[in-house]
């Protein structure tokens, strides 16, 4: 998810002009410069660009976030559409100026776009039915362990194993060894098959996606390999456990 705040934001409603190849629907556009001024030609700039490329693939779109910012001599930009329950497309690219950074990232979102298309129109079809309740899950976010802090539990984990009082090794480390949570959210734990969640991870250009498997009711697992492949953990099940996972979900 893209971080929107900071300074210099601009916000405005959308909703593109008629163009040759139909209407697009209105859309919340939110356009936010960190580090950098979002003058009225680049704005108007990404609101064409968006414009013409959701024209194309996707005219449902429901809002979008643009983020244009500077990193010393670098300008990155960053979009992310919401195009349906669920399905989030993010982009990213740098380059040495604004407008060159906002276009690269419009050419990847228009890329992806274009490799789902016709699974993303199914999908949406699909979407006009009344959906049921989705299944909720706690995301929690934890402070990394710092290079101060893990030398001194290496410290102390030597020092545990040093020690032959009994007792002393059921209770050390465990509670000072806890990462702290910096913060938590509640999350949507979607119901999906396997290519499904793939094409969800792929176009948010997330590292992971955990979901539960439609076929069978169990917790899956897609992520990013580092061959460019995509690995899919599902757990070694029994048939009995299969079928009583199938059984709890119809109820």
């Amino acid at each position: 998810m893209l971080d929107r705040a900071g300074p210099h934001s601009h916000v405005f409603d959308w909703a593109a002009e008629p163009g040759p190849q139909g209407v697009i629907g209105a859309m919340q556009l939110s356009v936010t410069g960190k580090q950098t001024e979002i003058g009225e030609a680049l704005r108007r700039h990404i609101e064409a660009s968006l414009g013409s490329i959701l024209d194309k693939y996707f005219k449902t779109a429901i809002e979008a976030h643009v983020i244009v910012s500077k990193e010393a001599h670098l300008s990155r930009a960053e979009i992310s559409i919401h195009i349906g329950r669920g399905i989030v497309v993010n982009a990213r690219a740098a380059a040495s100026e604004a407008y060159l950074a906002f276009d690269a990232a419009a050419e990847r979102l228009a890329k992806q776009l274009r490799r789902y298309k016709r699974r993303l129109r199914a999908r949406h079809a699909k979407g006009r039915e009344p959906a049921g309740a989705g299944e909720r899950a706690m995301d929690y976010v934890l402070a990394p362990i710092g290079e101060e802090e893990g030398e001194v539990a290496e410290a102390e984990e030597e020092e545990a194993e040093g020690d032959d009082a009994e007792g002393d090794d059921a209770e050390s480390g465990d509670v000072n060894g806890a990462p702290a949570v910096i913060a938590e959210m509640s999350t949507e734990l979607p119901s999906l098959t396997v290519g499904e969640a793939a094409m969800r991870m792929d176009l948010a250009e997330a590292p992971v996606l955990l979901f539960r498997n439609r076929s069978h009711g169990e917790l899956n697992l897609v992520y990013r390999r580092t061959d460019g492949n995509i690995g899919w953990i599902d757990p070694e099940l029994d048939a009995t456990r299969r079928t009583a996972s199938r059984a709890r979900r119809r109820e």
